[in-house]
């Protein structure tokens, strides 16, 4: 559990500041489940470059509760979690000096969004809240007051969690909360977990990683993990002391982030050894006639792949589809032995490429259009669909035909912008199997939309 917060101050001396405004949203890493916003009367003057910066002024802080009227408030929320905020040493430093006032020792574990952002956001021109999401496209109000800048900050922490694809950030905080057993029975981990899309991550005492999988049910599957039988079950039952997860809104999203953050954590009992998702492909080949035909084989080195299979049956129910769909000749792509013309020729959904009748022209046209649709080749595209929550939408980068990475939107520019868009998307390094695990979804279900990107 995370509390992200931002405070705004008289300014002054170091550690005479007063707390003039706080925000507290108490945040579980996918939502906020509670939040404490007050305006702050410091019993003090406000520095006046401070009232031009955000607009506080004693006036407006005359009938505001004093900070012990509100200390038991904020103990309370951001009990059991750690404290997030950017430049977290600041607030941090803030809120320990007016507890102190009061005699009280308030301690929380600190996350700092500045230091986050620097690792996962590199090369950014400015790491000013401001400035930083502005060029992510993350939409800010009420700049330089406590709400709006921890209204920012909960954003950029949810982008920043999606980044951390080595999960760095959800292993030390599972890691400081489960130094010892836990007390609860493994049944009351499920009960916490929800009914949705996404990946799960089944932590050790250590806060390790052991296993990690997707599904669109992770409560029900983690049960499954827990009421299994065999060795395997019971040694993952035994060492697994807490259960995080990730919510993911659509399952092409959990399947691409399953297959890379198996490859970075190793978990140990995750199956990782490199190896091809696939074993068969549709290449594309030409004729002595000069007519592009598609066949289907095992995966070889020297033909131009069109798109990859698990078998050579779904290899083959490809082509069938879309010769179907684009009045293409099953002879030429191998599907028919006639010695003559294919049966599709008598039946009119074949226009006599097998023999040789219709233009090689006009029937490779159609082919084009058939790879243009099914395959990823030399693409510059954005697949779009449902993101994690009402309103937001996941994204998808393929560039020059290569997956390059994912990311989550709140607005229409961050996916119509590519500069934005590039700062957003957490980068990956795709390859054929990631090609393939993308291909293999398009086939068979419906994404919101694909936009073409200008070159």
């Amino acid at each position: 559990m995370y509390v992200i917060l931002d405070i705004e101050t008289t300014g002054g001396k170091y550690n005479e500041e007063g707390i003039t405004e706080i925000a507290i949203h108490r945040f579980n890493g996918h939502e906020v489940v509670d939040k404490f916003i007050s305006l702050i009367n410091p019993e003090k003057e406000i520095q006046p470059f401070v009232v031009k910066l955000t607009g506080i002024n004693n006036n407006m802080l005359r009938n505001a509760p004093k900070f012990h009227e509100v200390a038991k408030r904020i103990v309370e929320i951001t009990q059991d979690a750690v404290l997030v905020a950017h430049n977290a040493q600041f607030d941090y430093r803030i809120l320990r000096t007016e507890f102190k006032r009061l005699g009280y020792n308030f301690e929380r574990e600190t996350l700092c969004t500045v230091e986050l952002s620097k690792k996962l956001i590199p090369d950014q021109e400015s790491y000013s809240l401001g400035k930083l999401v502005r060029s992510l496209g993350i939409p800010v109000t009420d700049r330089h007051r406590a709400n709006g800048d921890a209204l920012a900050t909960v954003k950029l922490f949810k982008l920043l969690l999606s980044k951390d694809v080595d999960k760095t950030i959800i292993k030390t905080v599972v890691r400081g909360a489960t130094l010892g057993e836990l007390s609860q029975r493994q049944l009351d981990i499920v009960d916490e977990l929800p009914s949705e899309t996404g990946v799960y991550y089944m932590h050790d005492r250590d806060g390790e990683i052991i296993l990690l999988g997707k599904s669109s049910n992770i409560k029900k599957r983690v049960n499954q993990h827990f009421t299994g039988r065999g060795d395997k079950a019971r040694k993952i039952q035994k060492e697994t002391k807490s259960v995080t997860y990730e919510r993911t809104g659509n399952e092409l999203i959990a399947l691409l982030k399953e297959n890379e953050e198996i490859f970075r954590n190793k978990p140990k009992y995750n199956s990782h050894k490199k190896k091809r998702l696939f074993s068969y492909a549709v290449y594309k080949v030409i004729t002595e006639e000069g007519y592009i035909a598609l066949k289907a084989g095992k995966i070889n080195d020297t033909d131009k792949k069109i798109s990859t299979f698990s078998s050579i049956i779904s290899a083959k129910n490809f082509l069938h589809k879309i010769n179907a769909e684009f009045s293409l000749c099953d002879k030429i792509n191998g599907l028919s032995e006639a010695k003559n013309n294919c049966g599709n020729y008598e039946d009119g959904k074949c226009f006599g490429a097998c023999i040789n009748k219709e233009q090689i022209s006009e029937y490779n046209l159609r082919v084009e259009k058939a790879i243009l649709k099914y395959s990823l080749e030399n693409k510059n595209i954005v697949i779009i669909d449902k993101g994690r929550e009402l309103g937001e939408r996941s994204g998808i980068l393929i560039k020059n035909g290569i997956y390059t990475g994912l990311g989550f939107f709140d607005l229409n520019h961050q996916i119509n912008n590519i500069h934005i868009l590039e700062s957003v998307i957490t980068p990956v390094k795709g390859n054929d199997n990631t090609n393939h695990i993308i291909e293999t979804y398009l086939r068979k279900k419906r994404v919101l939309k694909i936009i073409e990107l200008e070159e």
